[in-house]
């Protein structure tokens, strides 16, 4: 049925509501904050599109690292080293991410609770380089014996095969080092999740008669799938541009290999440009450039896709 005439000319007539100064001020801020951070990202964009023009269209005879190879086959193993590195530390870190998460928010006491979440949240308070350190000098040692066991006893494996690196330092202690420094954010997105979970489900599952990791499995797990996966894109995007870690932990040699405990190690794109930019001159500095355009392509493929996997749990959620 239309409104009547009345209708019509009392919504016109109706005083709109008044905008207060502060909201007038949160809105133009919020709004700025958004275009700024487009305005840098399209700047860091064409920054790099454009100083890694050279690095393409340069002779790889007569540029700098490339050593007579194309770009493409100069940074390939790079990029391997890179997704290797990084896809460990998350196979590492997501369980330990998701355990930690769930016994802060459904197992241990509230006290408890309370300090191991802060103790989870100092760990991302320190710095990159101190976990270089502790990774090239003192827990490399330690996983040097256990590496020794592991090839000795799993050697016929292709990722334990081949000889133990004497000092340790190999791609599987950076890729550890690399879970211990992801773990926070993954551990921090994943408790907030499990602790949104509507307590209706939770507890009829409970007086349905199911136990407490039936209810879990059952009410919080998939409410909390997107938040599971968005953590879990979150900490591999901070795995993939790590640079001083696994640079200081690291024996890079460029090779492509599987192998994770012997001396001749893949070597991610950060490392590689912080290992090299200091001696790059003329071409070399494109070509440095070039890679890091690589990775941030490959990190923007990324969350491209964890964007899509969330929004396609979304349709499907324990709230629903």
């Amino acid at each position: 049925m239309p409104p009547t005439p009345d209708l019509v000319a009392d919504q016109d007539t109706a005083p709109r509501p008044m905008r207060r100064r502060g909201d007038l001020v949160f809105s133009s801020t919020a709004l700025g904050a958004g275009i700024i951070i487009l305005i840098v990202l399209a700047a860091v964009t064409l920054f790099l599109i454009v100083e890694s023009i050279p690095a393409f269209t340069a002779n790889p005879d007569e540029t700098q690292f490339l050593n007579g190879e194309p770009f493409w086959q100069y940074v390939w193993p790079f990029v391997f080293g890179t997704l290797w590195a990084s896809v460990i530390a998350l196979v590492v870190a997501t369980p330990l991410a998701i355990g930690i998460a769930l016994f802060i928010s459904h197992y241990a006491p509230r006290r408890l609770a309370s300090a191991l979440g802060y103790v989870i949240d100092l760990l991302a308070a320190i710095p990159s380089v101190v976990y270089g350190l502790w990774g090239a000098l003192v827990f490399s040692q330690i996983l040097q014996p256990f590496y020794v066991w592991l090839n000795e006893n799993f050697g016929w494996i292709p990722f334990f095969a081949g000889a133990v690196s004497p000092g340790g330092r190999t791609i599987l202690t950076a890729s550890l080092v690399l879970a211990v420094m992801i773990l926070p954010i993954m551990t921090a997105i994943t408790r907030e999740v499990f602790l949104q979970t509507p307590v209706l489900h939770e507890e009829a599952a409970l007086a349905l008669g199911a136990t407490r990791w039936e209810m879990i499995r059952m009410a919080v797990f998939p409410f909390a799938r997107g938040g599971m996966v968005s953590g879990a894109m979150l900490g591999l995007g901070r795995a993939l541009g790590e640079t001083m870690a696994v640079t200081m932990v690291l024996s890079a040699t460029g090779a492509v290999t599987f192998q994770v405990l012997n001396s001749s190690n893949p070597t991610p794109i950060p490392a590689n440009i912080a290992l090299n930019f200091g001696e790059a001159y003329g071409d070399g500095v494109n070509v440095l450039i070039a890679t890091g355009l690589i990775l941030f392509i490959v990190t923007f493929a990324v969350n491209a896709i964890a964007r899509w996997v969330v929004n396609r749990r979304a349709e499907f959620s324990g709230a629903n």
